[in-house]
């Protein structure tokens, strides 16, 4: 696979750690997914691969095939699959990862907003941008401290 700069990605972000078993078994399933996955019958130049321990990432090149609606349901039953398997949510969608440290952290909302009432994070603290949607901004605004983030509006860090 030749990952560009404008390759399309998907991240789901687990609300655990995967130990090095899952991890293992969900890359292979991953691997094998990504070796067949078709688009209108012709095969896409797409990758998988875990980040973290915690982040599933699948990667297409965008080229003369690209990702459709119906590929991506095809990804995304994959991804329900893998759930059930390894009792694991990929699509809460309010769940926050952060850096504290060198530890990669995870909460819900509430309960990120009471660690940055307390001061626990700030806008200086590395937050995870799952919203990323191609190689480029995976490599440059995925990993970013909050105030340059999605984050901060949410959260209204100016007023923090």
């Amino acid at each position: 696979m030749n990952i560009t700069e404008n390759s399309k990605v998907w991240i789901y972000q687990s609300n655990r750690v995967l130990n090095a078993d899952e991890e293992k078994q969900i890359q292979q399933t991953l691997n094998n997914f990504t070796a067949t996955w078709l688009a209108h019958g012709h095969q896409l130049d797409a990758k998988a691969e875990i980040r973290y321990n915690q982040f599933i990432i699948l990667s297409v090149v965008q080229n003369a095939t690209t990702a459709s609606g119906c590929s991506i349901s095809k990804s995304v039953e994959l991804l329900q699959e893998i759930e059930k398997q390894f009792h694991i949510k990929l699509f809460d969608r309010y769940l926050i990862a952060y850096r504290d440290a060198e530890n990669i952290k995870t909460c819900n909302r509430e309960e990120f907003e009471k660690l940055l009432e307390t001061g626990q994070v700030n806008g200086e603290t590395i937050v995870f941008n799952n919203m990323v949607s191609s190689s480029e901004e995976l490599n440059t605004i995925w990993e970013v401290p909050m105030k340059n983030s999605w984050h901060a509006r949410v959260f209204q860090l100016d007023q923090v």
